[in-house]
């Protein structure tokens, strides 16, 4: 079944989320090599292209994992959450319709 992940910041992580990247974006990459990822991508924290200093406000990764336990579990094991760029983490079940 596919899950939505929701991943709230922490206030001013913008330095924390780009220290934590690389080792955030190889967990993703898993889950690609997989087949098992319909989307991620952050937040941004103003509406601009460019969100420079004012970084991003959380994430959002829609996934498949065979049960909710699992995908919990691996999102509590995300990168941003041990670098403290996460505050939060919302796990819920999710069900594509459209396109």
């Amino acid at each position: 079944m596919w899950y939505a992940i929701f991943g709230e910041d922490h206030e001013g992580s913008l330095e924390k989320r780009l220290a934590a990247r690389p080792e955030h974006i190889a967990r993703l990459n898993a889950v690609v090599d997989d087949g098992r990822l319909l989307i991620a991508g952050p937040h941004p924290a103003i509406d601009a292209p460019d969100q420079g200093a004012a970084g991003f406000s959380g994430s959002l990764i829609i996934a498949e994992f065979a049960s909710l336990d699992d995908a919990r579990t691996w999102a509590d094991e995300d990168p941003y959450l041990d670098a403290g760029v996460y505050r939060n983490v919302t796990v819920k079940p999710f069900k594509p319709v459209l396109p």
